[in-house]
């Protein structure tokens, strides 16, 4: 028996974030694989900036330069595999999405940028609410409150 492959125009893709770049004609870099993979390995709720990814990326001894990884994390934040928060002293801390918690919401320390997850029931509602008012389809409800932490006051 002869087995003739056939092509299609149809590639398989091993992960969501492969299928994603390629949809967008890019290519997955060995680089934004270890950014991807660091933020999985670590798991939602951890919020890292840019130079702590760096940093962390350095201690697993995986080399990638500090500009490739504010691109990366840029494009992964627009690819819907990262959340950005911005924080008040203009400073940006990245976190893998969540299916499990996906409105979820963050207290952040104003001084020294100290990131604190909670629930709100109450916010969700309050966004689905103004979102049904307004003609909106509400997509997620998310709030970041800036406090002062206990260490910073």
């Amino acid at each position: 028996m002869i087995l003739l492959s056939v092509n299609t125009s149809y590639e398989a893709f091993s992960t969501p974030l492969e299928s994603g770049l390629h949809q967008d004609g890019k290519r997955l870099t060995s680089q934004r694989r270890k950014i991807l993979d660091l933020f999985e390995r670590i798991g939602s709720g951890i919020h890292l900036s840019a130079e702590d990814v760096h940093g962390e990326l350095l201690k697993l001894n995986k080399r990638v330069s500090l500009a490739t990884i504010y691109r990366t994390l840029r494009l992964l934040v627009q690819m819907g595999f990262l959340n950005e928060l911005e924080l008040s002293e203009g400073g940006h801390r990245f976190e893998l999405l969540s299916h499990d918690h996906p409105d979820h919401h963050h207290l952040i320390c104003i001084r020294c940028g100290r990131t604190e997850e909670f629930e709100s029931n109450q916010v969700v509602q309050a966004g689905r609410l103004a979102s049904e008012k307004l003609g909106f389809k509400l997509i997620e409800s998310t709030l970041n409150v800036r406090a002062i932490c206990p260490s910073c006051i």
